[in-house]
């Protein structure tokens, strides 16, 4: 297990480098970076003051790789140096990855900030929408899976069947306005709020109105992640009690007299619980950065789905490398910890066996 753990994490190195190589090559091939971005503001809305600003006052028009927009070359040679730009993508991508070996992430082009201060101030807001979402989701979804897998071809089987599959259809931003428009004083009732995750005066309410505020605000946000999270995991754990039950040792034990709810939590549920159980790290990691974005956006809820999206609409290069980074690093050790978790579960199971 040692050697098969090292190679895992020597096999990191060359996918985080193939990650952070394709969106760099990317991002370099989009327009309106941060340099023209500069410029455009400079023209359109800071005038000959912000020109002023970096040159001191006038000069001749630029003919670089902008184009002729109207300012001196050495003032978009300060916006380029400013940002970075004043050297080739090789050498900037290879002081990127030499910073990120001393975890050092960088500073916000935008907000006066390092990427790890910004990624540690927004943390807990993502933190508590992913964990609560996905304890509700797994709260919801083994009960009614073990459910229908006893009661497999009832009515209550076909029926929750249908509508777990309509609710899945539905996307999560989706639903999300239209908990909007129907609770959140969007056209009919408002009975939730509409943003954040606190009241202006949360810091003044007791101890008991603060939690009770709390979760009044998560309320949407919750119902919006949960509904469509729970339908595979619900299909999963049915279809994993369904191909244990019919195992021979489940046939065994019933022949023994043994009561039914004993067979089933006493014998089924462990074995049927393994995959379940094993993929709660990559199922948290994955609700706690994959689904946060929209819903975040549309909840106004200061996250690292709300960063993520301003950092690109902005093109903060540091805030977008820096968190592609450090959640991708995440992603790919929590799928670790997942195998890892799943031969504490069942010792039967060796991974470094199956890989020869």
């Amino acid at each position: 297990m040692g050697s098969y753990i090292l190679r895992r994490l020597l096999l990191m190195i060359p996918t985080l480098l193939g990650i952070l190589v394709i969106n760099f090559v990317a991002v370099q091939s989009a327009p309106g970076g941060p340099v023209e971005q500069m410029i455009y503001r400079m023209q359109g809305h800071g005038g000959e003051s912000a020109t002023a600003r970096f040159s001191g006052g006038g000069g001749e028009t630029s003919d670089n790789r902008y184009g002729a927009r109207g300012l001196p070359p050495d003032i978009i040679q300060r916006i380029e140096a400013m940002y970075g730009f004043d050297k080739p993508a090789h050498q900037r991508f290879w002081e990127m990855l030499t910073s990120y070996i001393k975890l050092d992430f960088g500073e916000s082009f935008y907000r006066n900030a390092t990427v790890l201060d910004l990624i540690v101030e927004k943390m807990p807001v993502s933190i508590s929408l992913g964990l609560w979402s996905t304890l509700l989701i797994y709260l919801i979804s083994i009960p009614l899976g073990i459910r229908k897998a006893v009661h497999h071809g009832s009515r209550f089987d076909v029926a929750s069947s249908s509508i777990i599959v309509m609710l899945y259809a539905i996307p999560g931003f989706l639903l999300a306005i239209l908990l909007i428009v129907l609770f959140a004083g969007g056209t009919y009732f408002s009975w939730f709020p509409l943003r954040g995750l606190t009241s202006p005066n949360f810091d003044d309410l007791s101890l008991l109105g603060k939690i009770v505020d709390y979760f009044w605000h998560l309320a949407l946000p919750l119902v919006a992640y949960t509904i469509g999270g729970f339908a595979t995991l619900t299909m999963l754990t049915k279809n994993s009690f369904l191909d244990e039950i019919n195992k021979q040792y489940v046939q065994t034990a019933r022949a023994k007299g043994l009561d039914e709810k004993r067979v089933l939590y006493g014998h089924v549920f462990r074995n049927a619980m393994l995959i379940i159980i094993a993929g709660f790290p990559a199922a948290f990691v994955s609700l706690f950065f994959a689904g946060s974005l929209l819903i975040e956006v549309i909840f106004s809820l200061d996250g690292l789905g709300l960063l993520g999206f301003e950092a690109v609409v902005n093109r903060d290069y540091p805030v977008f490398f820096g968190t592609l980074f450090i959640f991708t690093l995440i992603g790919l050790v929590m799928k670790l910890i997942s195998d890892l978790v799943y031969v504490l579960v069942d010792p039967r199971i060796d991974f470094q066996s199956r890989e020869h």
